[in-house]
């Protein structure tokens, strides 16, 4: 096979001019951060899939331009192999004829903060475009704005997910900052979903940011839960957790459970409200609630002050996944961490068929038996 020609951005612009058609071989993903003018949009695969679609005449001359030059090569060898004979490669790509200030047009209605931020999103083809508007449209339920909730919080801001709803009753305390990365020093005694809004709204202004200064009790979780997409759970007691998965379970929203021990960690995603009898509810794994005196909280017995940073960002890439409908999630398994021997094992979990609440046809029970659970957690 012959060697492709290679041309320069200012050689392809002169050429353009002259009737040869250009096209951009990048992912729609990077076509939304710009294209060269009058480029034709199509990305490789599709291009190389259907030829004479996008280019009916094998005896025109094309050029073709990808980011840096290398893919718009290979694109050239396999529309050679198809039968055109008259191929260009514009040598350093959209890169190069951007810095050379070539004229080009917007690829995505979306303003330039959006493209800039979000870019290496956009060019992942599994996320691109498509899949940032689904983040920047979402809604996320945290319970929690501590240990877990900190770094959730600061990667699912990060990453364009559009509203974050924060539950958190307490304020900012020095011995938090050990681990609770939301908060510093000169927010001590503030309130945490207020010291969470001022971080997170630093860190990505675009971000709605709706704050709930309540402890999630009976009366108030579904209020909670029902306006959301996704709910993370990071909660460092039993009874929240009980009425988050049950609430979940109720109102048909995937749960995104972390919790952490010393050195120890674990996460899974319950999803039995979307699918009854197939994905385990977190009364499957735990059907009954252990005694205070079994289950130490974090100021009882002590946390490493990194462990939460790794659940959480554990839980924040399931909340992602769940969004953009990407990969395999945890449900039915739970992943543990040991921090220690740098070590993660898996356990399958399966629905329990006598679950008193995710049963398929079961009348659900209601919160009220944990009622007082919730009193004295």
């Amino acid at each position: 096979m012959e060697m492709i020609a290679e041309i320069t951005p200012a050689q392809a612009r002169e050429r353009q001019a002259g009737g040869c058609v250009l096209v951009d071989v990048r992912e729609p993903g990077e076509h939304a951060l710009g294209l060269p003018e009058g480029a034709i949009a199509v990305a490789r695969a599709a291009l190389e899939a259907e030829p004479r679609r996008w280019l009916p005449d094998p005896d025109a001359e094309v050029l073709l331009i990808c980011g840096s030059g290398r893919r718009s090569l290979l694109a050239a060898d396999a529309l050679a192999a198809a039968g055109y004979s008259r191929l260009r490669s514009v040598t350093g790509g959209f890169e190069r004829w951007r810095a050379e200030g070539l004229p080009e047009t917007a690829g995505a209605p979306e303003d330039a903060d959006f493209l800039e931020r979000y870019s290496r999103h956009l060019r992942l083809p599994q996320v691109g475009i498509e899949g940032q508007r689904k983040l920047a449209q979402a809604r996320v339920l945290l319970v929690g704005a501590g240990g877990l909730g900190s770094p959730a919080a600061y990667y699912l801001a990060a990453a364009g997910v559009g509203t974050l709803v924060l539950a958190d009753d307490d304020v900012v305390d020095r011995s938090n900052l050990q681990r609770q990365i939301l908060h510093t020093e000169a927010r001590i005694g503030v309130a945490k979903v207020e010291s969470a809004r001022i971080a997170l709204s630093a860190l990505n202004p675009r971000l709605q940011i709706e704050t709930e200064r309540v402890r999630v009790n009976v009366d108030n979780v579904e209020a909670l839960v029902s306006g959301v997409d996704v709910v993370v759970d990071g909660a460092d007691n039993f009874p929240v957790r009980y009425l988050l998965s049950d609430a979940c379970v109720q109102l048909g929203k995937p749960l995104v459970y972390g919790a952490v021990h010393r050195f120890e960690g674990q996460v899974s995603l319950f999803d039995a409200g979307r699918r009854r009898g197939q994905a385990p509810c977190y009364r499957c794994l735990f059907p009954e609630p252990p005694a205070p005196e079994d289950a130490p909280n974090c100021a009882e017995a002590g946390v490493l002050g990194v462990l939460p940073g790794v659940i959480g960002l554990l839980q924040a890439t399931e909340v992602l996944k769940l969004i953009l409908g990407l990969g395999d999630s945890l449900a039915g398994r739970l992943l543990h961490f040991d921090a220690l021997a740098m070590r993660f094992r898996e356990t399958r979990l399966a629905a329990d068929p006598d679950c008193p609440v995710c049963v398929p046809g079961r009348h659900f029970p209601g919160y009220q038996a944990l009622q007082e659970l919730c009193r004295a957690g």
